[in-house]
């Protein structure tokens, strides 16, 4: 099959093998895939990966045991647990310390044209979304686990730092719980996107005072979480949804002289994100902002990389040849 391979440097392939189906799991087949900045830091040697990047993705179940999935389109959470364990066992699979990761830790992703997940891990898209749309459900997943961890309502003061991609996602979803949000990005243009929605932006974190009960770092940045400890409120919390291939130091004293929580945030739950899709709470479709062809998938990393791009999406279904947007 077709495939994005990265082994040091990322190369497109088409003899890569086509994964192999075990018991439990669906073979998919790729529609489109989203260029993630955690794809981005793997390419920088983030994780130590080696295989076929990709995580964010849409495709049509083509083989699996489960007959009636056979033919519908699905998206998938990405951490696969052996199952066996504790943490399996109480519903921490995220957490399973043998788990792979779809395109992130010893398995192969969604930058191909086949993928294999475990059945329990998809996701039916419903009708009324598109491919391009629903390809987004992990990310905004992500965003609601925040939900999960802190209360973030009526009255809570909070701050959303970064205005890339996962940043304005986890905005309009904070936005929904009537929280007192303002998101701190450093680019108008993106943050326009929010400011039409109603939600309070700022250009730069200089003049914001140091009251936030919570901020969440979405920079992608390396001084994302020194900027956030410099906003939150004592005894107050941040939220780390950034992870980098490398980190300078971060002073932290202020979190045992302040009694701060720092939580960090990863993976959450795909009912409520598919559901905010679906009932357009959460609106992406400003956020795509060029589509690539699976050949040329080492150009849409580059492109993603750039300074003011959003969502670089690759049309993995896209005929050789045919321009994808």
């Amino acid at each position: 099959m077709r495939a994005l391979v990265f082994d040091g440097k990322l190369c497109y392939r088409d003899d890569w093998p086509e994964p192999a189906v075990s018991s439990g799991e669906a073979l998919v087949r790729v529609g489109f895939a989203g260029v993630c900045a955690t794809d981005l830091e793997i390419a920088r040697g983030y994780m130590g990966f080696k295989g076929v990047m990709g995580h964010e993705f849409v495709g049509v179940v083509e083989e699996c045991a489960d007959k009636p999935l056979v033919g519908r389109r699905v998206v998938g959470e990405i951490n696969i647990g052996c199952g066996e364990c504790g943490w399996c066992s109480e519903g921490l699979k995220n957490h399973c310390p043998r788990r792979t990761v779809l395109g992130i830790l010893n398995k192969d992703g969604a930058f191909a044209d086949y993928l294999t997940l475990p059945v329990k891990n998809l996701h039916v898209v419903p009708d009324s979304l598109s491919d391009e749309e629903a390809l987004f459900a992990e990310p905004v997943a992500a965003a609601f686990e925040v939900l999960e961890q802190v209360e973030a309502g009526l009255g809570a003061r909070v701050c959303v730092l970064g205005d890339g991609r996962l940043g304005l996602i986890v905005a309009q979803v904070l936005s929904s719980t009537g929280c007192d949000l303002t998101v701190c990005g450093r680019h108008g243009e993106k943050l326009s996107i929010l400011s039409e929605k109603g939600i309070r932006t700022v250009l730069g974190v200089k003049g914001l005072d140091k009251d936030f009960d919570i901020v969440v770092d979405c920079t992608g940045s390396p001084s994302g979480l020194s900027d956030a400890l410099a906003l939150v409120r004592p005894r107050g919390t941040v939220v780390m949804k950034t992870t980098v291939a490398e980190r300078g130091p971060v002073d932290l004293n202020c979190v045992v002289i302040d009694e701060l929580t720092v939580l960090g945030s990863r993976c959450g739950p795909f009912d409520p994100a598919i559901e905010s899709l679906v009932e357009g709470t959460v609106d992406v479709r400003p956020l795509i902002t060029k589509k690539f062809r699976l050949e040329e998938g080492a150009s849409a990393l580059d492109y993603a990389s750039k300074k003011g791009v959003l969502k670089v999406i690759i049309d993995v279904g896209a005929k050789k040849g045919v321009k994808a947007w």
